[in-house]
């Protein structure tokens, strides 16, 4: 409000000064005259000084459109003017307003839309990093792979841009299969920015699939010195290529390297379970019995496992099952409550032909943990017991029906192994194995079985039976398998 009050005032006292100088003009008696041609003209001052103000706005044009008629001249002799530039201002705006519409269509899934955008965009601007990025995007959408590959590969040509162009390129021979092209692009692209995990998991997994574990070790070392992989996560991953790698030399038949590596990634992952193994295996073969123990029993207090169990069995093969039982004590006692140690001791108890320990040692996993191991043992210490054959063929018929326990299983796509790999077989991830449990609903059985230990329970005849028996045994065997 006060402002406009100024400007009000401003105004009228410019007109009141303009008109005081006006009246003072007037007053003036002096004047001019100009003959010119037999005319004569009579000024007086104030037509004198509006005459002045006159010519002088009359020389300003007169310089401006000399100005602009030199422009015109250069504009159109190629050169950059005022004109030249509002020209390039337009177009440029034109551009980036195609630009700005071909991200949005993008952004709401509408690709063609898109692409057109992109066109028109790379139409006023010259801008290629730009209008690449968005019509490369765009195609695959579409799913123009042929489109995308030649804007990926224009994208090549700038260094700011090189990276998004062999990404892309990478992907999409990844969607075709071409891993061993793949491959090659994934170490481009790693080397021009190490820190881009997607890239660098891509380019790992494809050198684990391609079994070159001295690669995708030096990978490995390359992320952790980026700062984009923990250290614990590193010793890990390090330690399965370890052990994989010393896989290698032992198909290979070079034995004294192969237990070099498996020491090595036992030491870099204790609770390894197939490191440990191997690992124990080593020092058994190096004579070193009390370094294998001391492996197999650090990961035991990880992961029990029955590979752990059977490794330290190795360590003294021939002693008799008393004696086993008493040196495994030394493992199972570790973890004494967990049903892998409970279900080892009563395994050893049956060798040992010692059946009431054999049920204490089993506790109560019939009741809270009902695996098919767990009543096969059942039925083999019932039948230690002298129970009647009927009673075993029931348990048997049991472990038919009932879950398997833990398993290898995959983290990514839950398909299940029947040993350790460091790549899934199925999905291709690396490092994903792990020994768990699969989903109850994993199998489905044919309708009935769950009446089968009844049926099994009231044959009466021999013969029967004894055929009924060995049906039970191979399909528990293979089961087991």
């Amino acid at each position: 409000m006060l402002w406009s009050l100024i400007k009000i005032l401003a105004f009228v006292a410019a007109v009141m000064a303009l008109t005081w100088g006006a009246i003072l003009l007037l007053e003036v008696q002096a004047g001019a005259t100009i003959t010119m041609g037999g005319y004569e003209i009579t000024l007086t001052a104030l037509q004198m000084t509006i005459a002045a103000i006159v010519l002088v706005v009359l020389v300003w044009l007169f310089f401006k459109l000399v100005g602009l008629l030199v422009a015109t001249f250069k504009f159109l002799n190629g050169d950059e003017t005022a004109i030249s530039r509002y020209f390039s201002r337009s177009r440029e705006r034109r551009g980036y307003d195609a630009l700005a519409d071909g991200m949005l269509a993008l952004a709401s899934g509408d690709g063609q839309l898109a692409l057109v955008k992109a066109e028109r965009a790379n139409k006023y601007l010259e801008r290629p990093e730009l209008t690449n990025l968005l019509a490369s995007q765009a195609a695959e959408m579409t799913g123009d792979k042929r489109k995308a590959e030649q804007t990926y590969k224009a994208l090549l040509t700038d260094d700011r841009t090189r990276f998004v162009g062999v990404r892309g390129l990478m992907k999409q021979k990844l969607e075709a299969g071409d891993t061993e092209t793949a491959l090659k692009l994934a170490e481009k692209a790693f080397a021009l920015r190490p820190r881009n995990d997607e890239v660098s998991d891509t380019l790992l997994r494809l050198q684990a699939d391609e079994e070159d574990w001295s690669g995708a070790r030096l990978t490995l070392g390359a992320k952790l010195r980026s700062g984009s992989m923990p250290r614990d996560v590193h010793k890990r991953r390090d330690g399965v290529l370890a052990l994989s790698e010393a896989r290698e030399k032992m198909a290979e038949g070079n034995e004294s390297a192969a237990r070099d590596g498996a020491i090595e990634a036992n030491r870099l992952s204790p609770d390894l379970i197939p490191a440990a193994v191997m690992a124990a295996r080593a020092y058994i073969d190096q004579g070193s019995p009390r370094a294998a123990a001391r492996v197999l029993k650090k990961a035991w207090d990880s992961h029990p496992h029955p590979d752990l169990a059977a490794a330290f069995a190795e360590i003294k093969p021939d002693e008799i099952p008393t004696v086993r039982l008493k040196r495994f004590r030394e493992l199972t006692g570790r973890q004494a409550d967990h049903p892998e140690s409970k279900m080892l001791m009563t395994e050893l108890h049956v060798a040992a032909e010692q059946f009431p320990e054999a049920r204490r040692a089993l506790g109560d996993l019939v009741d809270t943990d009902p695996t098919a191991r767990v009543l096969t043992l059942m039925a083999a210490i019932e039948r230690g017991e002298g129970k009647d054959e009927s009673v075993v063929r029931g348990w048997l018929a049991k472990a038919l029906t009932a879950p398997r326990g833990p398993q290898w299983i995959c983290d990514n796509c839950h398909n299940i192994t029947k040993d350790w790999a460091p790549v899934c077989p199925n999905c291709k991830s690396f490092d994903t194995l792990s020994w768990k449990r699969p989903p109850e609903s994993e199998v489905a059985m044919p309708r009935g079985t769950e009446m089968l230990p009844l049926i099994v329970g009231r044959l009466e005849d021999k013969t029967v039976e004894a055929e009924d028996a060995d049906v039970v045994d191979a399909e528990v065997s293979e089961r087991e398998r």
